[in-house]
């Protein structure tokens, strides 16, 4: 036997990390078989975040078979890891002891992310599960405002005098205090436990016992207060390649930070959250029910009914133009098209660089300027590309200059609108994620149509 025969195969299968086909199908054969041990042997050594993947995989039906048989072994990592509908569910079929004992060694921010969704009772579920101490600090950040720091923050962390050494600090993680689970700085304090910089562990360790923990403290310290916005906070130790974000009360003291694993994972959220809201579909996930998920993408559907009866209008304003010349309505789609996507294209950068706070008042017109001549100078090459088509389709010189006259003026206008309507709503107050697409496509194929009908009635008949 040679050493490739006793290697697994590599290719079995595609994913490079967490679950795979075969395991989601051995773990729904041994709920079908109601096999406690065969269920046990799968999930016991997988990460809490793929056990979770396999549940939001798997159907209700299925989920609730799943938590009958693999009784205590649904624990609070898995749960804060879950999709929040699913979130949900899980904690209404758990009993009070199994919930209890699920949530018991959370951090404080993970426990919040779990109950600040819940409806009342299941949020008394969890927070009657918690010690007397836990409770007091989760019903604190629950008083913060929803998309706060304060809301998202973690009580456990590591202060220290500013006046200790590193031989202090090490005599002090050594005794017997309590410590987080993980914790990157030690946050330094002065004596009325305002925060004034921090060190990192490694600094710790790496310098002699006698030198002053002040000497060591990190350039990049910043605090944020408990009330701002958690999005700006991730941003910031996005930008500044922060690990630890110190978060402090009105007086500057210290009651909180912020970790960069939870900032990386509020920024994928809003990105994802961005990108579903551009498409209209809401905060919608493959987990909603079908009359949810209807109920999300209806008024949107609605909003796009208004704006094509609107497009349809301004054709109706041309009935006799196309009736006189069926080759306007073979074309007319493609001038519009090529907007719809023009705009599209310069509708998600905009977006995108407001949600990460690089399009601001001080770039706004160059970006704007650039979208506008980006628009031109594709306008000018795919109307030469679709004056040629002109020519050799229709035989009508005329008719390809019209269309190529028309391409430039919807590109144009479509590099405009796809920027500006999303700075515009932003300035209103106006979420441009949510809105912005149904505007700008009203936009292109109103112009669409207008200009090459109306180009058209002007040179053709």
């Amino acid at each position: 036997m040679t050493d490739q025969d006793t290697l697994p195969d590599q290719h079995d299968d595609d994913e490079v990390f967490g679950i795979t086909d075969r395991v989601v199908s051995d773990v729904l054969e041994a709920i079908d078989d109601r096999n406690v041990e065969q269920i046990e042997a799968l999930l016991d050594p997988l990460h809490p975040a793929d056990i979770a993947h396999l549940i939001e995989l798997i159907d209700t039906r299925q989920r609730r078979e799943l938590l009958t048989l693999w009784k205590g072994g649904m624990d609070g990592e898995i749960l804060s890891e879950l999709d929040e509908r699913i979130r949900e569910e899980i904690i209404s079929a758990l009993a009070p002891a199994e919930l209890a004992e699920a949530v018991r060694d959370l951090e404080s921010d993970d426990v919040v992310d779990l109950v600040e969704y819940l409806d009342v009772e299941q949020q008394e579920a969890v927070l009657d599960a918690l010690d007397p101490g836990d409770r007091v600090v989760v019903e604190q950040s629950l008083s913060y405002p929803e998309e706060s720091a304060g809301r998202h923050m973690q009580v456990e962390l590591v202060r220290a005098p500013e006046h200790w050494t590193v031989g202090d600090a090490i005599d002090f993680l050594r005794s017997d205090v309590v410590l987080p689970d993980q914790f990157y700085h030690i946050i330094l304090v002065d004596p009325r436990l305002k925060a004034v910089g921090y060190v990192t562990l490694g600094r710790v360790l790496s310098n002699p016992r006698d030198t002053r923990l002040r000497d060591i403290m990190e350039d990049t310290f910043r605090t944020f207060h408990v009330e701002q916005d958690v999005e700006e906070v991730a941003q910031a130790i996005n930008h500044y390649h922060m690990i630890t974000a110190p978060v402090v009360d009105d007086d500057d003291r210290i009651v909180g930070v912020i970790t960069i694993d939870d900032a990386m994972a509020f920024l994928e959220e809003e990105a994802e959250e961005d990108l579903l809201r551009l498409a209209g579909v809401g905060e919608g996930s493959l987990s909603d029910r079908v009359i949810e998920t209807t109920k999300q993408r209806a008024p949107w559907l609605a909003v796009n009914l208004c704006t094509a009866i609107l497009a349809s209008m301004v054709i109706s304003l041309f009935e006799g133009t196309i009736s006189s010349l069926v080759a306007l309505a073979v074309l007319m789609p493609i001038v519009a098209s090529m907007g719809g996507n023009a705009g599209t294209q310069s509708l998600t950068v905009a977006v995108r660089a407001l949600a990460t706070r690089d399009l601001t008042g001080s770039n706004v017109w160059r970006v704007i300027r650039r979208e506008v001549l980006v628009g031109l100078i594709n306008g000018v090459l795919f109307a030469v590309v679709m004056g040629i088509v002109g020519v050799v389709w229709f035989g009508s010189p005329m008719l390809g200059a019209v269309i190529g006259c028309a391409m430039v003026i919807n590109l144009v206008v479509a590099g405009l609108a796809g920027t500006g309507v999303p700075i515009v709503l932003e300035r209103m107050g106006v979420d441009p994620a949510l809105a912005s697409g149904a505007f700008v496509t009203t936009v292109t194929d109103i112009v669409g149509f207008f200009a090459f009908l109306g180009l058209a009635a002007l040179w053709l008949l």
